[in-house]
């Protein structure tokens, strides 16, 4: 994420008596970016600067694990973006000095990353006798639009009108593509369709007469790719409010805007990351797993114990991205976006609740009970 001239990391495998974890959405990069943002807000206070400026200064211009150049890298672009929206400029850095009535109101920023891949995949397409065209791939649609998105896709490429074209998808016998997970559904998929649809034009070009097919695989595509850190960034921004008596924490806003490289559907790019963005609320405020210590098990597998956030929970969500292409991971510059918008989200507000009550939240879900509010004149609450 920043300029890291000197860097070492460990990892320790331990036998437990406990479940194994699995994963979740974003599996690392969701609760390990709540660590970092939180420590870079914190190094921000302690320097007073600004904890935008403090992660601008520190934009790396090689990837610092690595040594590798970025393929693309709009982190900068979404810090300034977000911060122009969001009326960042206007705050008072001290913390817990706005009250407004019983309630005290903080704002944070956090930064989000998530890796950009691409997996070999097949795809198929057919220049029918009717004049219309059938692409067939083994993906699939979880609600996340893939079927709309990928229309789209091959009807650009074969110069038509979406009802042109009929997208099938789910079946195996249509061969090997990436299931859809990781974040990588779309920059797979599109790659081969894309491929197939060229591959295709180029056989009616020829002489070929209808139907025609052209079957491809990217495999050998992606083995030939320069070596490049490909990710995507995000930045995020929230606004709490704490209840001094009871220590309820209310989110009445978010802003995320993103470098996810090309959108192909701006109304499910957007869709996805809003929800990823309730999510991380929810990981923020309400999601915990309660362990029966004796026995080594989750002791709250229902929804009447396992505390989501629900529609009176949501305040005004509003998710963007800067314009970004990114030639270096697919023919058409996409990245995955599934995942991004719970990354940072929950690091943002725990920010922004620090910010409100001067106190520092290091354990999540921030439950009323762990609230403490250290105002001026005013002696600590919990």
């Amino acid at each position: 994420m920043y300029a890291t001239p000197n860097l070492r990391t460990r990892h320790r495998v331990v036998a437990l008596d406990l479940p194994t974890p699995r994963w979740m959405r974003a599996p690392g990069e969701a609760p390990g970016s709540f660590a970092v943002e939180s420590a870079l807000d914190e190094l921000a206070a302690e320097l007073g600067m600004d904890p935008v400026e403090l992660r601008i200064r520190n934009e790396p211009g090689v990837e610092p694990e690595t040594g590798l150049p970025y393929s693309s890298r709009s982190l900068v672009a979404c810090l300034r973006e977000g911060a122009q929206r969001f009326g960042w400029h206007e705050r008072d850095p001290r913390p817990g000095v706005r009250r407004e009535g019983r309630t005290v109101v903080g704002t944070g920023v956090a930064c989000a990353t998530y890796p950009a891949r691409t997996v070999p995949s097949t795809a198929r397409a057919t220049a029918e006798a009717d004049g219309t065209f059938t692409v067939r791939i083994t993906a699939t649609d979880i609600g996340t639009g893939a079927r709309t998105a990928l229309t789209q896709v091959a009807a650009d490429e074969l110069g038509v009108m979406p009802d042109g074209v009929r997208v099938l998808i789910g079946d195996s016998d249509f061969g090997t593509a990436v299931v859809a997970a990781d974040s990588m559904g779309m920059s797979s998929w599109s790659f081969a369709v894309v491929k197939a649809c060229r591959a295709l034009l180029k056989l009616l070009r020829d002489g070929q007469s209808r139907p025609v097919s052209a079957t491809v695989d990217t495999a050998e595509d992606l083995q030939g790719m320069a070596p490049l850190a490909r990710h995507s960034f995000g930045a995020q921004f929230a606004e709490a409010r704490v209840d001094i008596d009871t220590g309820e924490v209310r989110v009445p806003r978010m802003l995320g805007m993103f470098g996810a490289g090309r959108i192909v559907n701006p109304a499910t790019a957007r869709s996805q990351l809003v929800g990823g963005m309730i999510w991380g609320l929810g990981m923020a405020l309400h999601e915990e797993s309660i362990l029966d210590v004796e026995y080594g098990d989750y002791v709250n597998h229902d929804l009447a114990s396992y505390h989501i956030p629900v529609s009176a929970d949501i305040g005004a969500i509003e998710a963007d991205w800067v314009d970004e292409v990114d030639g270096q991971l697919n023919p058409l510059g996409v990245k995955g976006l599934g995942e991004i918008g719970i990354v940072g989200a929950a690091a943002a507000i725990a920010n922004a609740v620090w910010h409100a009550t001067g106190v520092r939240q290091r354990d999540l879900p921030i439950r009323p009970d762990r609230i403490q509010v250290s105002l001026p004149g005013l002696p600590s609450t919990c």
